[in-house]
């Protein structure tokens, strides 16, 4: 089984700030360890940032609109968008930042003009949000720079995804799909991970995975158990922090027990066969039972099977190999409820 690529997605969870930004990074950076076996696990594979431009973002009336939610960082909705916007020097930092950390680099493009961005650095991919699966001049746009693509569903079905590929593949196939439901969070009701193995009967030419927006760590293992190559989860450093998308998202102890859990799971899969593992051996030897006596018999006695019964240790004779024994007279006393063995009966 192929590793899963996982990706932190911190989006606008920095809250305007790049510091806490790359707390969060150091968060997603930490090494993961098993200490019950003695294992240290791959951690998370990147993170993911954000870019809008808050001038092809949303219409005049909907920016100047009142925004009195617990969750506001300013008057109006323009205002709270525009304290959250990173500019693009900062973006770069942050990538910078990450790679210092040996993490790669995700970055969603929300409009043509983001694409500046690349003057600045080249995210490992570039990540389209859903709601942007109908964005024809910006898909074009990015599939021209041959930077690998991901594509989340989440807001679109099957004609909108072949439409995305359509354009996406006049330039390049390196295209990840995600399942996903824009829900935040996502009730489990609307999970349906099933979609996973839809996408993987009809689009296994590309690589398959899951955006996750649900509460806690099950969907997302459950996923990769179901083949999702990629998964992609929300992030923060404190679930309780002010911002939309923190309450759905992971702090780092989530965090991290994703990863530990994903990681585990990915060494869980074996082989398709049926066998004695090396692990179960001693238990085998410990707890499978044996040829036992069920009293205390005398030598000469002919042996009989109403004379012996199954105890562990399993170090001795097994039930089908009784025929040894059976019929034949004893060479010494034999005490109850221990293992035979094969000196303690004629030849």
């Amino acid at each position: 089984m192929n590793e899963v690529y996982l990706i932190g997605e911190i989006g606008q969870n920095h809250n305007g700030s790049v510091d806490i930004a790359k707390l969060i990074i150091d968060s997603a950076a930490r090494e993961v360890e098993e200490p019950l076996f003695n294992l240290k696990l791959k951690g998370m594979n990147a993170v993911k940032l954000t870019k809008r431009d808050l001038n092809y973002e949303l219409t005049t009336s909907e920016m100047n609109r009142l925004y009195n939610s617990p969750h506001s960082f300013g008057k109006t909705y323009g205002d709270h968008r525009r304290f959250l916007e990173l500019d693009n020097a900062q973006h770069y930092d942050l990538y910078q930042y990450a790679k210092s950390k040996g993490l790669e680099f995700v970055e969603t493009l929300c409009a043509i003009s983001c694409l500046e961005i690349l003057n600045y650095f080249v995210p490992d991919y570039l990540k389209v949000a859903s709601r942007d699966l109908t964005n024809e001049p910006l898909l074009e746009e990015m599939a021209k720079t041959e930077i690998p693509i991901i594509l989340s569903t989440g807001m679109g079905g099957k004609k909108e995804l072949d439409q995305a590929l359509t354009i996406i593949t006049k330039y390049h196939e390196k295209i990840g799909v995600l399942h996903c439901v824009s829900q935040y969070p996502t009730e489990p009701k609307n999970v349906n991970l099933n979609t996973i193995r839809y996408l993987m009967a009809n689009y296994g030419k590309y690589t398959i995975g899951y955006s996750d927006h649900t509460i806690g760590i099950s969907a997302p293992i459950a996923a990769a158990a179901m083949g999702a190559r990629i998964i992609e989860k929300h992030i923060t450093l404190d679930r309780r922090m002010k911002g939309t998308d923190q309450a759905g998202s992971l702090g780092p102890d989530g965090l991290n027990r994703m990863v530990r859990d994903i990681r585990l799971l990915e060494q869980s899969f074996g082989q398709t066969e049926i066998f004695i593992s090396e692990g179960a051996k001693e238990a085998k030897t410990k707890l499978e039972r044996s040829l036992a006596w069920n009293g205390y018999y005398k030598k000469g006695e002919i042996v009989t099977e109403n004379m012996l019964c199954m105890l562990s240790p399993g170090t001795g004779l097994a039930w089908n190999q009784r025929h040894k024994i059976i019929g034949k007279a004893l060479q010494t006393d034999v005490i109850k409820n221990e293992i035979l063995n094969e000196r303690q009966v004629g030849s």
